[in-house]
């Protein structure tokens, strides 16, 4: 790897709540490199009703083919994408396009939800609750026909930190035998252990593996600047432990997403500080080691 490119991610299109667009900028306005793209929804009549289980499809999709793109280009110059989002759509194209280029990788998922609903059996119809079906493959209509190449297998794929799972996206999972680790298993057996699995099973016959590290997995008491929180969540020793233990793990990384800060639902600006702090701490600590 010869750097790190930033990917400012700004679309809030996959969920039914404003201002998750307005957080990769304010992340990275001091991450200290002009190593930074940016990459913005375009003016789009944002959909919210409850009934259309296909909110703002065509947004995202124009949105992630040009994100899928701009990761691609990042990769073939040798440099690690590092891509800020908005909403958890956005990991479709960066995870999608991460795969095109490594041909087969695994996935850690850190995220207090599963995203692993189908436009089926969504509830919401909001996207970001999708984009790990999407890019294993479990849901095939319309959300990465920009792609082409591998998609994630599903028995190297894990998410960490599950605690808020619908009835429905929890028999998607076990149809397809994805691994779950839930908050109460990272409380009762450690950061270090849980993520050590993960990536044991992430990379077992792989090339590497993609990370994507929702804020909302931390507990909304302490970080409340995300569009839907869970409650019951991770603290921040454990949250800073997680990236502590991708940043060990650094060799096999190919790709990584932080994801779903909303500033316009923090308090203080408390989760502000708390992703400025993960995204230095694995901005600078991979970059060193490049």
């Amino acid at each position: 790897m010869k750097d790190i490119t930033i990917i400012n991610a700004c679309c809030d299109l996959g969920v039914h709540v404003y201002g998750a667009d307005l957080g990769p900028e304010i992340i990275t306005k001091d991450m200290g490199t002009k190593n930074i793209e940016t990459i913005k929804a375009k003016q789009y009549q944002k959909q919210f009703e409850p009934e259309n289980k296909q909110k703002n499809i065509e947004g995202v999709n124009e949105f992630n083919t040009r994100l899928y793109q701009k990761v691609k280009e990042i990769i073939r110059k040798g440099n690690l994408p590092m891509t800020i989002g908005g909403d958890h759509s956005i990991a479709i194209g960066s995870a999608l396009a991460s795969i095109s280029e490594y041909e087969n990788l695994g996935v850690i998922w850190f995220d207090s939800h599963g995203d692993y609903n189908s436009l089926e059996t969504t509830i919401s119809g909001n996207i970001h609750g999708l984009p790990l079906a999407v890019i294993t493959h479990y849901e095939t209509k319309e959300l990465s026909n920009f792609h082409t190449g591998n998609y994630y297998n599903y028995k190297n794929t894990v998410i960490v930190g599950a605690r808020d799972l619908d009835p429905l996206e929890k028999e998607n999972i076990k149809k397809c035998g994805i691994t779950v680790f839930t908050t109460e298993d990272i409380k009762r057996q450690g950061t270090a252990e849980i993520t050590q699995k993960a990536f044991e099973i992430a990379s077992n016959g792989t090339k590497g593996v993609h990370i994507s590290y929702d804020i909302d997995l931390i507990d909304p008491e302490i970080a409340p600047g995300v569009s839907i929180p869970a409650v019951n969540g991770i603290n921040l020793k454990e949250a800073y432990e997680l990236v502590d233990e991708i940043i060990k793990h650094q060799d096999i990384v190919k790709s990584i997403d932080i994801v779903e800060f909303n500033p316009l639902k923090d308090k203080n600006r408390a989760t502000e500080k708390i992703t400025k702090t993960i995204c230095h701490k694995l901005y600078d600590n991979l970059l060193k080691n490049q």
